[in-house]
């Protein structure tokens, strides 16, 4: 039996990097020690060190300012590369769009339901104001696709489950932002006018409920009207459309 492939030095590195930025209680926007400091604290070279910065990075903990004053800043890190790795992951197991719809169906009413017991006054108010935007908005497709995602992130959010905030963003960034006719457009604003209301009066079954008809009912749209688009395998590169 083969043994497990010890982690790359670098990768130690990042992770002590990443230790430390929480022991320091570092928030965005903080520098963090000079190259000089840091290849001392770690004790490995240039190129380990470079590599583990560079490697954060990517992961959108760091950005890396180039020049005099510059050096690795804390950012905070979104479902991009989350969304990245599930691309890549089901790229290789040839995995159709219908993937993430089938998920979505099954996350999303519980969601709701966590949601509708957690969401606090402010994010309400996000909410509503997500509503209204649409509503004044549904002309502007582009505002449109902006709101869609705004308001399925925002109850995400509101359910207090980090996890399901991250994987809702990321799933979302996955699906082809393909454009809606006007009238589907307010199909949609409909059923999230009604997802607002059972989750202002608190109702979680109902909110449930009102999620699933809205995502059941995109679902029995895209399969009448464009079945080959969710029968398309998920690639990761640009967006479709």
């Amino acid at each position: 039996m083969g043994s497990l492939r010890p982690p790359k030095t670098a990768m130690l590195v990042a992770q002590r990097i990443v230790a430390d930025i929480n022991r320091r209680g570092n928030t965005v926007g903080d520098r963090l020690p000079p190259e000089k400091v840091m290849l001392d604290t770690y004790e490995v070279g240039r190129g380990t060190l470079r590599e583990s910065l560079r490697f954060l990075e990517l992961q959108g903990v760091l950005s890396l300012k180039p020049g005099p004053g510059g050096g690795p800043v804390v950012q905070q890190p979104d479902a991009t590369s989350l969304a990245t790795t599930l691309t890549l992951l089901l790229q290789f197991e040839h995995a159709p769009f219908r993937t993430i719809t089938q998920a979505r169906s099954s996350l999303e009413p519980m969601i709701a339901h966590l949601a509708a017991e957690r969401l606090s006054a402010e994010q309400l108010a996000g909410l509503k104001s997500s509503v209204d935007t649409m509503r004044d908005h549904l002309d502007d497709q582009n505002v449109f696709l902006a709101e869609n995602k705004r308001f399925h992130e925002l109850i995400a959010r509101g359910s207090g489950n980090a996890m399901f905030h991250y994987l809702i963003d990321a799933l979302l960034q996955i699906l082809d932002n393909s454009g809606h006719p006007e009238v589907r457009r307010s199909a949609v604003h409909q059923a999230h006018t009604r997802i607002y209301q059972a989750l202002a009066d608190r109702s979680p079954e109902a909110a449930a409920t009102a999620m699933a008809d809205h995502i059941n009912d995109y679902i029995r749209e895209a399969e009448h009207k464009n079945p080959e688009a969710l029968a398309a395998p998920i690639v990761w590169g640009p967006p479709r459309g």
